[in-house]
């Protein structure tokens, strides 16, 4: 048992390391790109309908990326790059391999948003233990929980998929952030009317701060956001991208979830969470 948290406590130490050293290696204003005449911050998510692109295709290109960045994992697959005031800003990818070779509690989302010079910015990850909770909470109906995680934050973003979902009614997500040790609660509801993606956001006292347009006829995907001025942090922004980001995987984190739920019922598979995924759970005042 000592030594499977010595490897735990390693594994998050190394992780630690490896993040704070690409943030004194990479640049971050830390501010939000300036608003338009309107009062609005927007950016574009366009999801790329295949792997033929500038950033992995070429030789050596997937090793020099990886050179650049710790965060670029060898299974790492660029998928979608963010546009703003026409110029691409961020990249998109996602870990290949433990989201499409793994199986049970062994099969992760885990997305990571770098920028425009392949230097991590932020990584979304699906908790599978934290979902398959409230999913059995909620008696099967399927709960998706995902932690943010920032390169210049000293807090965690948990966003969670509510389980107060009628059939047929628009879904929500909701999350908070961190201001001074005051929190601020956002909420993202899918619109009744809804051809392509489109969700609002919307403060803790219920008004529009944001929004996310997805473009109906569309080969990969790709989403329109916008953030109100006030609200338009850089944290934010990083929330409402790598939320566009995930919404392709969005019907698959349910049926993956539900299907936990049916086979941890009958007993098909023994629970257990990734050594990664269990140092998010850690009491930060353990004895260490």
């Amino acid at each position: 048992m000592t030594t499977i948290v010595a490897r735990s406590g390693n594994a998050a130490a190394e992780a630690a390391r490896e993040e704070n050293a690409e943030r004194k290696t990479s640049k971050s204003s830390g501010k939000a790109p300036k608003p338009g005449k309107d009062g609005w911050h927007r950016f574009t998510v366009d999801v790329w309908i295949t792997n033929l692109n500038t950033i992995e295709f070429g030789i050596y290109k997937r090793s020099r990326n990886r050179a650049k960045s710790r965060q670029f994992t060898s299974d790492m697959d660029i998928y979608a790059e963010v546009i703003e005031n026409g110029e691409r800003t961020g990249l998109i990818g996602y870990r290949e391999d433990l989201w499409k070779q793994k199986t049970g509690m062994d099969k992760r989302l885990v997305l990571k948003l770098f920028n425009e010079t392949v230097n991590w910015r932020a990584t979304m990850d699906l908790l599978v233990g934290r979902s398959l909770q409230m999913t059995i909470g909620s008696r099967g109906l399927p709960v998706t929980a995902f932690s943010i995680n920032t390169d210049d934050d000293n807090f965690l973003i948990y966003l969670e998929r509510s389980a107060n979902k009628w059939l047929f009614m628009p879904e929500n997500f909701s999350f908070f952030l961190m201001n001074d040790n005051q929190p601020e609660f956002y909420r993202l509801k899918r619109d009744l009317i809804d051809l392509g993606g489109d969700f609002t956001l919307y403060d803790q006292h219920g008004n529009v701060v944001g929004a996310l347009d997805g473009k109906v006829f569309s080969l990969g995907g790709k989403w329109y956001g916008k953030i109100k001025q006030g609200h338009a942090d850089k944290r934010l922004l990083t929330v409402m991208k790598l939320f566009a980001g995930m919404m392709i995987f969005n019907g698959d984190s349910r049926r993956h979830m539900k299907a936990l739920y049916r086979d941890v019922r009958r007993g098909k598979i023994k629970p257990k969470i990734e050594t990664q995924e269990a140092d998010l759970y850690k009491n930060p005042r353990r004895t260490r």
